[in-house]
Order: structure tokens, then sequence, then C-alpha cells
């Protein structure tokens, strides 16, 4: 008997390539650009220190999912595997600029570091927390389905599609806004190929097409001289550090180990990005097999949990992730040569050091569309893996992932503002924004979860949740008063020195309410127990009306 032959590279990993090559690219100009454009961050740093060991995370990741395609293919006899797809998280990337990497750097320039010296400190606590993230992984990866089974996929997709929408897709187009001749040719390429589906002519991939069509708009504007001055990002990049950087090695010294303790306030944004990558990453390998793939799911996420970690050993400062579009690229005709040619060209961006290049020559209004598509597909694909009924469970989750978009805008303007001279009432709101926006990830989670269990009369594990929220108050988080939102023990709201009377009043009042919700539910629980049947499906909710 002979065995049939793997066909790993056909035409359709040139479309998959472009895909995912691309998507890759454009999560690497979104964090020096949003580092650089919202908090200053030196670029040459950015270049030299965290892009190299970030885009070896990607050449890692795809080289495994690489060689597992064949592993694969050799086990089932299959000659058409598609290989998983895998790259840098997208929400968790936005989410490591806004709420760890960015406010890191803010506050050492605060206590009088000179930008070079925050910018290392910054790397290093980058650093720490990718670390924890991959050690997150890897401890999940053997009871990923157990994850599944304890929250509802409403609470799992419902920060996830916060994310996306409000920080992945809404704050880009807030940057195409600063370009929009540019900007919308490319978005509305993006829309036309990558959201309905339409075929360019010569067969063009839809994002390579769509990065093309800026790129021609900004450089017919530029040689008419009307387009620089609308980027909103100079790009001052010193080519002296493009090529081949050696300064990401300074990681091998291991200096950056003593910043874990340093980590520990951004803990509350750190570890739900990393379970939510793992709760992605089952939902691949789950649509994976739907088209025949039928990869083990913990060897997906080991895989993620290792390029992570090796990221973090090599300076990288962002998450990588299995991709959710493998059905996609399998349509495409991709079977495993899209990975390969995706981790050596992301590898050599970050090593050779030509995506210095690429984020000069190539205007960030044309990539940025892409990230629109990622934030509108997640949130399209969270509503369509969810239960009907669950869809205010989904809606309630952006509530305080909207909080926390609003206080990153008004954080852009609390240093030019005189907050005692503001009216008490004023002070009064965005003191309850912060809070409400203070560990939304979790907060998401928790009212989606508990939502979505009132809704199926399952009254006792919504009060499970509810209790989960109130204890994860009185560790800050969730709503933590403290300014870049801390976590603390319990037994630190006493402390006079490190909370005021109002801070601790509203960690005790948080937490205390969440006890509250969870008492009422588990009473309604006790008072229909015998009368409510427990809902299980969209056909039984729609008869009790």
């Amino acid at each position: 008997m002979t065995e049939n032959k793997y066909l790993w590279a056909r035409a359709g990993d040139v479309n998959a390539f472009f895909g995912l090559m691309l998507d890759n690219i454009a999560g690497l100009v979104l964090l020096v650009s949003m580092l650089h454009g919202i908090y200053g961050f030196p670029v040459d740093f950015a270049l030299a220190y965290m892009v190299p060991g970030t885009a070896i995370g990607v050449l890692v990741g795809d080289l495994l999912f690489f060689g597992l395609a064949f592993v694969y293919a050799r086990r089932t006899g299959l000659t058409n595997v598609t290989a998983m797809p895998l790259g840098l998280d997208t929400p968790s990337s936005i989410g490591m600029v806004l709420l760890v990497l960015g406010p890191s750097y803010t506050a050492g320039l605060s206590d009088g570091l000179d930008p070079q010296a925050a910018a290392m400190q910054t790397w290093h606590i980058g650093i720490c927390a990718i670390m924890v993230s991959g050690i997150v992984k890897a401890a999940l990866a053997p009871c990923c389905n157990w994850l599944h089974r304890i929250f509802p996929r409403a609470g799992l997709l419902g920060s996830l599609a916060a994310i996306a929408l409000l920080l992945i897709a809404f704050t880009q187009m807030t940057e195409l806004a600063a370009s929009p001749l540019v900007g919308f040719a490319s978005l509305v390429i993006v829309l036309a190929t990558l959201i309905a589906r339409q075929a360019l002519p010569f067969k063009i991939p839809g994002a390579l097409g769509a990065v093309l069509a800026g790129c021609l708009v900004y450089y017919v504007l530029l040689g008419v001289g009307t387009a620089v001055q609308y980027e909103l990002v100079e790009k001052p990049v010193s080519f002296g550090l493009v090529w081949f950087p050696q300064e990401w090695l300074t990681a091998f010294t291991f200096e950056w180990v003593g910043s874990f303790a340093k980590v520990g306030p951004y803990l509350g944004y750190v570890i739900p990005f990393a379970i939510a990558t793992v709760i992605g990453g089952i939902d691949c390998a789950e649509s994976a097999a739907a088209v025949g793939d039928d990869f083990k799911t913990s060897r997906v996420i080991g895989i993620e949990a290792i390029a992570t970690m090796l990221a973090a050993l090599c300076g990288g400062v962002v998450q990588t992730t299995p991709y959710i579009g493998h059905p996609a690229y399998k349509a495409m005709g991709g079977r495993a040569a899209y990975t390969l040619a995706t981790a050596l060209f992301i590898g050599g961006a970050g090593l050779i050091g030509y995506f210095g290049l690429i984020f000069v020559w190539i205007p960030k209004a044309a990539v940025l569309p892409i990230l629109v598509f990622i934030g509108l597909e997640i949130t399209a694909q969270s509503f369509q893996a969810t239960p009907r009924r669950h869809y205010a469970a989904l809606a309630i989750a952006c509530i305080p992932a909207t909080a926390k978009l609003v206080m990153i805008y008004v954080g852009r303007f609390i240093p030019f503002m005189d907050i005692p001279a503001l009216p008490d009432d004023l002070q009064k709101l965005l003191l309850y924004l912060s809070v409400l926006a203070g560990g939304f990830i979790l907060t998401s989670l928790i009212w989606a979860s508990a939502t979505a269990k009132i809704i199926d009369r399952d009254f006792f594990k919504a009060s499970g949740f509810l209790s989960l929220g109130g204890i994860f108050t009185l560790f800050g988080l969730m709503h933590s008063p403290l300014q870049g939102d801390k976590v603390f023990w319990p037994w630190e709201l006493f402390s006079d020195a490190k909370f005021s009377l109002v801070e601790r009043s509203i960690v005790l009042e948080f937490a205390g309410a969440y006890l509250l919700m969870a008492l009422l539910i588990a009473g309604l629980g006790v008072a229909m127990s015998g009368k409510a049947k427990i809902i299980s499906t969209d056909e039984e909710y729609e008869q009790l009306f």
C-alpha cells in the first residue's frame, strides 16, 4: 500500500500568505504607531528592542504549526491538510499598548526617568507580562475544555467582542479619520473583499489589494504635496537601527526578571488576555475540525504557549495566538506553505530589520483597515457562535469596555486639565467611570456569564458568577479605584496610607453590591425551585413568550 503524499504547497497558499502576513504586519505597525503616537515612546527603541522578539514569537509558532500539519497528514493519510494559522493577538496587542506598556512608560517619565530609561523599564515590564501570559497558557492547555464547560459562550465571547468592536475597530477608525482619502480607499477594498468576499481582478488577495489601494492614493497625494501632514504619527526612524538590530539580544542578560514585581498592577489585564487567547485557541481548533482538520486542542494551545514564552525570552511584548481564519484559508486552497512563508517573512522583518522600511514606506492609514476588518469579523463571529437568546449578554459585556474606551481618551486630556478646579459632579463622574472601567475584561466576563445564566433560569450558577465578581472586586481585579487600575490585597483596604476613605468605600460598596445580587438571584432560584425549568435551547426560550 502506497502512502498518500501530502500536497503541502498549492497555489492557494499565495492568497493565504498575504492574508496572514499582512494581519501580522498590521499588528506590528499598530504596536509601534500607538506607542509613539499616544505616549511618545521612542520609535527606534521599539524597532530595536521590542519588534524582533515579538516577530520571533510568530516565527516559532508558525513553524511549529507547519510541522504539526505534516504530523497530522502522516497520521491520517489526508493530502489536503491546512496548517493552523498563528499570529500576533490583535486584542491584546492594543490592550498591551493602552493598558500596560503605555501607562508604564508614562509612569516612568513621571518618576523622573529619562525617555531611554523609561523605555527600558517598560520593555522589561512587557517581557514579564508576556512571560506570565505564556505560563498561564501552558497551565491551562491540559484543561482547556474544562474552561469551556464552566463559562457560557456568551461570557467567553462577550469580552472578546467588546474589545474587538471598541478597542480594535473604533480606535482604528479614529486614526483613519486623520487621513480619510488614504484610509477610506483601503477600507472600502477591505469591505468589498474580506467582508463581502468579492474577488479582485487578477486574483489579487483582498488584504494586499487594500494596502495597494491606500498606498496608491497616498503616493499620488504625496506627489502633489498634499498628503504627509495628515499622518497622525511621525516616523522618525534611524536607519542605522533598521538592519540586523542587536539590541534585543540584551534580553538574554535577564535583567528583566527583576521587573516581575512591577507587573502586579497589570495582572488584571494580562491574565484575562491570556485566558481569552486560550478560549480563542479552542474555538480555532473547533473551527478547523469542522472543515476536516481535527488537530488536538491541547497541542494547539501548547504550541501557542511555547511561542508566547519564547517571544518573551527574546524580548517580545505581544502574545501570539492561533487565528480564527483557518476555514477561510482552507477555502482559499491554502495548505502548509503559507504558514512557512509567514513565519520566514515576519521573522525576517524583525531580525533582518526590514520591518523598519515597511513602517516608513507604507502609510499607516493603508494598513489599519485590516484591523477594522478583524474587529468586525470577531464581533460578527461572536454573535454567530452565541445562541440568539444570549445576545443581550453579549451586549452588556460591551458596557465596561465602553467605559474603558472613554477613560482612555479622557486620560489623554487629563495631564492638561486642572482636576481640582473641575465641578464636584464632574470629578465624581470621572471617578466612577474609572471604577467601572477598571478590570473591564473580567467585568465583561462576569456580567455576560451571569446574564446568560439568568436568561437560562440557571439562577444558582448566575449567583456563583456574581459572587466571583465580588471576590475579584475585593482584590482590585475589577473596579479598582486606584490610579492605573492597580490590584491589591483585601486587608490593604484598611491602610490609610494606601486608600482614601472614598476609595475604600467604593471597593466595599461594589463588592457588597455583587454579594447582594448573588443573594437575590440565589433566593429567586430557591423560590422557583421545581417551578422554573433550566433553558437549554433558543426554542425553549422563545416558547416563554
